[in-house]
């Protein structure tokens, strides 16, 4: 498992670009809240931590995961801003549901990202258990909406970089 042992919160905050001039939109799913809305804390407390204004972080939610890509393509179509962080957490249950949400959401964020040229930070959490979600979004494994708010600041400076 590749996260074994490995605190997901940790990173070097000496090496992160300042979000200051950042606007950030995040979509988050509503089903397996209590792990997206704990991905959701870390990935904004992160975001403000490294200086994006909280009039600059856009929250919006739809339904599952499987709506992540076009709220993700409603957000960069229809507000003006630097990037977005996809939160959403598919957990495996007896039937092959789990796979078609898991691909269709993974493929159409990539297909948002390549569209609009704006970076969207992949925080869909595919676990097997209720279990690795909890690890992950505040647990022993740390919270994954930290690491991607860290993905989406490095990204958009990235971006402007060119």
């Amino acid at each position: 498992m590749a996260t074994e042992g490995r605190n997901l919160s940790e990173y070097n905050k000496e090496v992160i670009p300042s979000g200051a001039d950042f606007k950030i939109g995040i979509v988050v799913s509503e089903w397996n809240d209590s792990i997206t809305l704990n991905l959701l804390e870390g990935a904004k407390n992160a975001l403000l931590e490294n200086g994006v204004k909280e009039q600059n972080i856009i929250v919006r939610f739809v339904p599952g995961a499987y709506e992540l890509p076009l709220g993700s393509q409603f957000m960069c179509k229809n507000e003006t801003i630097d990037g977005v962080i996809a939160i959403g957490a598919v957990i495996q249950g007896e039937t092959k549901h789990f796979d078609f949400v898991c691909e269709a959401a993974t493929l159409g964020i990539k297909d948002v990202n390549l569209k609009f040229n704006t970076p969207i930070s992949f925080c869909l959490l595919t676990d097997n258990t209720m279990q690795q979600s909890i690890d992950r979004s505040g647990g022993k494994h740390g919270n994954k909406g930290i690491e991607c708010a860290i993905t989406c600041l490095k990204m958009i400076a990235l971006k402007k970089s060119f």
